[in-house]
């Protein structure tokens, strides 16, 4: 019997005073006792994650601001009014539920000043603290680094959320990024942790920055983020890292999201072993059906998200167990993990699932996986 693996995407809930702490930072306010907080986060974040049961786990990024985000305190380069962000174009016709999600959720606080000159970085002592943080968290708990991951931003997600006022091209910014980046993708490696390499913009963007393109034209952006990222990875062993590709991570229409079958040749192109991909939320729950018809190379593996980010549902097992069964069935379940659709604190201060609810629905994941494997 081939047992299907347990992980999730990123981001976990974080304690109050933890969260506190970093929108002091984030403010540009010092935050005694930062470190303690984020060590001792992170110590009951991977305890948690085993004792639901999960397989692969990480430190729940509970030490930064954002998924992406957080590079602004790594990078210098970024600096001046924060940028807007532009509304995703599904939202349009749809006024009330705006106003309906600022009244449930809250705004984000997520600063993004663009990029206003040379990228370089700023902190090289960041990435091999944090990691430090999570494997000392993981001995304590007795798991070794090949139970590990750790997710970093792309080239092309940070292109994404800090806009560019500075590099003649987009491919120039993009290149820029990869130089600043490539030392903390290496660490995460080195250190012999799964390195998740976040790409959303690999979807999300096709209904935001991206909004005026066509499908080709999208597409041609892309392959551009696609490359972008093979460069800054090009020496590290596929098999050591997997991407992550969302559509956005909250509950909205999404009736504009371009179809997985869309992108899907452009993203088996970039060099991680593993795929993580939207499974479980009403708008992408169907498309494993894309890899009747996609041949899903030898040497990849897909993390199936079969737990929506966006709900306080907790999905049933059985559900759980059939939506792995959907993508065993064509890939085979020694190719197939269970994932989550995105992760559960995105951004500090700006989520919707409660916290007693993420680990039931982790739990009820581990059960689903348990129960897929034993068929």
């Amino acid at each position: 019997m081939a047992k299907i693996a347990t992980t999730h995407t990123g981001s976990l809930p974080r304690p109050d005073d933890l969260t506190a702490a970093l929108i002091e930072v984030e403010e540009g306010r010092v935050a005694p006792g930062l470190e303690a907080l984020t060590e001792r986060s992170v110590r009951d974040v991977v305890a948690e994650q085993l004792r639901v049961g999960l397989d692969v786990v990480n430190d729940g990024e509970q030490g930064k601001i954002g998924y992406s985000t957080y590079v602004r305190d790594r990078l210098a380069g970024f600096s001046g009014e924060v940028t807007p962000r532009p509304q995703s174009r599904d939202l349009q016709g749809h006024e009330d539920f705006v106003a309906l999600s600022v009244q449930l959720r809250g705004r984000p606080r997520a600063m993004l000043p663009p990029c206003t000159g040379p990228i370089s970085l700023a902190d090289p002592e960041a990435a091999p603290r944090e990691i430090a943080t999570l494997k000392s968290a993981a001995a304590a708990a007795g798991v070794g680094p090949e139970q590990l991951f750790m997710s970093a931003a792309s080239p092309g997600v940070i292109a994404l959320f800090f806009e560019n006022h500075f590099y003649d091209s987009r491919e120039e910014y993009l290149h820029a990024i990869v130089a600043a980046m490539r030392e903390e993708y290496r660490a995460i490696v080195d250190a012999g942790l799964i390195l998740q390499l976040d790409c959303p913009d690999l979807a999300m963007s096709y209904n935001t920055v991206f909004a005026d393109l066509s499908v080709e034209e999208f597409r041609r952006e892309a392959a551009l983020a696609v490359e972008a990222l093979n460069l800054a990875v090009a020496d590290l062993p596929p098999e050591r890292m997997r991407l992550h590709v969302c559509w956005g991570n909250f509950e909205a229409p999404h009736t504009h999201d371009i179809a997985l079958r869309d992108v899907i040749d452009i993203v088996l192109r970039a060099r991680p072993a593993g795929l993580v991909l939207e499974a479980a939320n009403p708008r992408h729950a169907h498309e494993w059906q894309v890899f009747e018809d996609v041949t899903l190379p030898e040497d990849k593996y897909l993390v199936a998200g079969v737990l929506d980010t966006t709900t306080n549902f907790v999905e049933h097992p059985e559900l759980i167990a059939q939506r792995l069964a959907n993508y065993a069935g064509i890939v085979g379940s020694e190719r197939v993990m269970a994932g989550t659709d995105c992760g559960f604190s995105t951004f500090i201060g700006y989520h919707r699932v409660a916290p007693s609810v993420v680990w039931s629905k982790m739990a009820a994941m581990a059960e689903g996986a348990r129960l897929a494997s034993s068929r």
